[in-house]
């Protein structure tokens, strides 16, 4: 008995160390032999969003990557190069109210809810597997807010996190992640 149980063992052990050397594993779901990303500047195309939103998008994907990954992101000639412009920086009102009351006392038709709307599209370069590479994909996704909230500029900050942290994921899952 003692036999098999140690000769399993030695088995899986064996199996273990060999298959160790094939798969390519780690918490994140990063999968690259690259050690280098290069973000360049994404650039505002939009007039709603601020100013300094590109900016602000531009350090987030750095600071998304050198979070999530053991890439070091560096200024030039990165193993991977990400870059691209915010195309949309949008409200819509959503889920519409009916006009109450009657004569002077009538509101007008309005959005119980708004929607803001944040989209990009992404350049990818990865030198050692040019298969991976992708020129103006879009990312986008949305928020929707309850006009009684608040005016947009109080919520706008939540809003913009909430929509630029699943871009973020979005963008890092297209270009390294093997889920």
């Amino acid at each position: 008995m003692k036999k098999i149980s140690l000769y399993t063992f030695a088995l899986l052990t064996g199996l273990l160390i060999i298959l160790s050397g094939c798969i390519k594993y780690s918490l994140s779901g990063a999968s690259t032999n690259a050690k280098s990303i290069q973000v360049d500047p994404f650039y505002n195309n939009t007039e709603l969003a601020a100013a300094n939103f590109g900016q602000t998008f531009t350090n987030r994907v750095k600071d998304y990557f050198q979070q999530n990954s053991s890439l070091q992101v560096v200024p030039t000639n990165g193993e991977l190069q990400i870059d691209g412009t915010i195309v949309t920086y949008a409200t819509a009102p959503i889920a519409p109210q009916a006009s109450t009351g009657t004569g002077t006392a009538t509101t007008p038709n309005y959005g119980a809810q708004t929607r803001l709307t944040i989209a990009v599209k992404v350049n990818y370069v990865d030198s050692a597997d040019p298969k991976n590479n992708f020129k103006d994909r879009n990312f986008s996704f949305y928020a929707d807010f309850d006009n009684t909230q608040g005016d947009f500029f109080s919520l706008q900050e939540g809003l913009e996190k909430k929509i630029l942290d699943q871009i973020m994921i979005d963008i890092f899952n297209a270009t390294i992640a093997t889920w």
